[in-house]
C-alpha cells in the first residue's frame, strides 16, 4: 500500500486535530470547558496505554484530573450533538452509495453495582457471562475505510425496573427498557433520518430475525444479517424447493452447490470460505415501500469454514440479480467493525472510562468515536494517490513532447542514411515517453 510521507502525514495530523477541535467547538458555552475537551481529545490520541483521568490530565498538563472528569461528569454539553459531528465528520471522506453499516456490541468489564447499565450477561468481549457494560455500535465501512457513526448503551431489565438506579445514574427519564435489535434498528433509522449514503446492513445472529428486517425492506436496503443453525427456512413458488432448519439444509446440499470465494482482504491475504446461496423468494420492492419498482430478492446465505467445515448462516434481502459474491463481501464487511473495537480499545482508551453515569458513557464513547474517524480521515487521505497538479501535468506535457521531437529526429536522420524509419529505444525506456509517479514512502 502506497502512503504519504512522514512529513506530509505529520502535517495531515496537525491539521486534522486542529479541524476537529473547531468542529466541536460550539458544543461548549465556556471557552475553558473547550479547551478541556480539547485537551481530553489529545489524551486520546496520545501514547499513554491507559486512558484514564489521571493519564490524559498529565498529558494535558493539569494537576490532577479534576479538568478531564468534567467533561464526563459536571459538564454541560450534549453527547448526541457530538455523535451526529462524528458522524458529518466521518462521511466527508468515507461516504460511497454501496457502503456496509455493520452493527455489533462490544462489553465493557466492571466492577460493582453502580455504573450504569452494569450487570451480569454475556460478552463476546469475555467470552463467557461476567460483570459488565454492554454497547451496541454501528460502523460505516465503505470502500475509503471505516468508522463509528452510533452508539448506545443496553439497559438490562435490572435496570429499568428499578427506578432508583436510574436516578443514580441520572439516565433521562424518557428511556426505557430496548432489546439490542431495537437499539440498533433506532441507529439505522438515525443513519436514514440523516441521509447517510449505504446499500446494506450486516450483522450477526443478534439482530437477524427481528423488526430489523422489516425496518430495512421499507426502507429499501439491502442486509446480510446472521441467524441460528435452528431458523427454519422455507421457499416460496417459483424458486427450488428448500425446507428445514438452517443446518438441515446446508447439510443435503449438493457438492456443487458450494463455490470457494474471498469476503475480502484479511491480515494475512484473501479470507476464503466455501460458500452456497439459495434464492427463497422473489417479491415486488412496492410491497415493502408505496411506488418503489423492481424485484428484491429474500435468501439464505451459508458460509463454510475451510478448516473445521463449521458453517455460518444468514438470512439476505437484496436487488434480483444479486450474485453470490456481492453478498460475500458485503457479509465480509463485519470484519471492520471486529478492527474499530480492537482499535479503539487497545490505541484510544474506549474501555478506559471511569464515569458511571448514563451521560458519561455516552460523552466518552461519542469521544472515543471522534478520535477513531479522525485517524480514518487521514489514513485514507495519507493513503490516497497524488493529485495530478498543474506543474505535474505541465511536466508531462514537457516529457511527451521531448519524446515526440528525439523520435522525429531519428526518423529524419534514417531516413537521410537509407536505415530503417522504426524510432529506437535507450536501455530502460519504452518507445511511449511517459513519466513516472515518484515513489512515496510507506509509513
Amino acid at each position: 500500500m502506497s502512503g504519504a510521507s512522514i512529513e506530509t502525514t505529520l502535517e495531515l495530523w496537525a491539521s486534522s486535530l486542529r479541524d476537529v477541535k473547531s468542529r466541536i467547538r460550539p458544543l461548549f458555552s465556556q471557552e475553558r470547558v473547550a479547551a478541556s475537551a480539547g485537551g481530553f481529545l489529545d489524551g486520546l490520541l496520545g501514547p499513554e496505554r491507559r486512558k484514564t483521568g489521571w493519564m490524559r490530565a498529565e498529558a494535558a498538563g493539569d494537576p490532577g484530573p479534576w479538568r478531564q472528569q468534567a467533561i464526563l461528569g459536571r459538564g454541560r454539553w450534549e453527547a448526541d450533538a457530538l455523535r451526529d459531528i462524528v458522524r458529518d465528520y466521518a462521511l466527508e471522506t468515507l461516504a460511497d452509495p454501496d457502503a456496509v453499516l455493520v452493527i455489533d456490541e462490544t462489553g465493557f468489564l466492571k466492577q460493582g453495582k453502580a455504573s450504569c447499565g452494569v450487570g451480569r450477561q454475556y460478552t463476546g468481549s469475555a467470552g463467557k457471562i461476567t460483570n459488565c457494560q454492554i454497547g451496541v455500535f454501528a460502523v460505516y465501512a465503505s470502500r475509503h475505510g471505516h468508522a463509528f457513526l452510533d452508539r448506545a448503551l443496553y439497559l438490562p431489565k435490572s435496570w429499568t425496573d428499578a427506578p432508583a438506579r436510574l436516578e443514580a445514574a441520572h439516565v433521562p427519564p424518557e428511556v426505557s427498557f430496548a432489546t439490542k435489535p431495537r437499539l440498533a434498528g433506532r441507529m439505522v433509522e438515525r443513519a436514514i433520518a440523516a441521509e447517510v449514503p449505504f446499500a446494506w446492513v450486516a450483522a450477526d445472529s443478534v439482530y437477524g430475525v427481528s423488526e430489523i428486517e422489516m425496518a430495512l425492506r421499507r426502507a429499501g436496503k439491502g442486509y446480510v444479517l446472521g441467524v441460528n443453525a435452528t431458523q427454519a427456512f422455507n421457499s416460496w413458488v417459483g424458486k427450488p424447493v428448500v425446507a428445514g432448519t438452517a443446518e438441515e439444509i446446508a447439510k443435503n446440499l449438493e457438492p456443487t452447490a458450494w463455490q470457494r470465494l474471498s469476503a475480502g482482504e484479511g491480515t494475512k491475504g484473501p479470507r476464503f470460505s466455501d460458500w452456497a446461496y439459495l434464492e427463497l423468494a422473489d417479491l415486488d420492492a412496492d410491497e415493502y415501500r408505496a411506488g418503489a419498482t423492481g424485484l428484491w430478492t429474500r435468501g439464505l446465505l451459508i458460509r463454510r469454514s475451510l478448516i473445521d467445515g463449521e458453517c455460518a448462516y444468514f438470512t439476505t434481502w437484496c436487488p434480483a440479480g444479486t450474485t453470490i459474491e456481492t453478498l460475500a463481501t458485503v457479509e465480509g464487511r463485519r470484519w471492520a467493525i471486529e478492527d474499530a473495537f480492537e482499535t479503539a480499545k487497545n490505541e484510544f482508551g474506549l474501555d478506559h472510562n471511569e464515569t458511571r453515569s448514563w451521560h458519561g458513557w455516552h460523552r466518552h464513547v461519542s469521544l472515543v468515536m471522534l478520535a477513531f474517524a479522525m485517524l480514518a480521515t487521514i489514513q485514507h487521505k495519507a493513503n490516497a494517490p497524488p493529485p495530478k497538479t498543474l506543474i505535474n501535468l505541465t511536466r508531462t506535457r514537457r516529457t511527451s513532447s521531448a519524446g515526440r521531437s528525439k523520435r522525429s529526429a531519428a526518423s529524419q536522420s534514417a531516413s537521410r542514411s537509407g536505415g530503417s524509419s522504426q524510432p529506437t529505444s535507450s536501455p530502460g525506456h519504452s518507445g511511449d515517453a511517459r513519466t513516472k509517479p515518484p515513489h512515496n514512502a510507506h509509513i
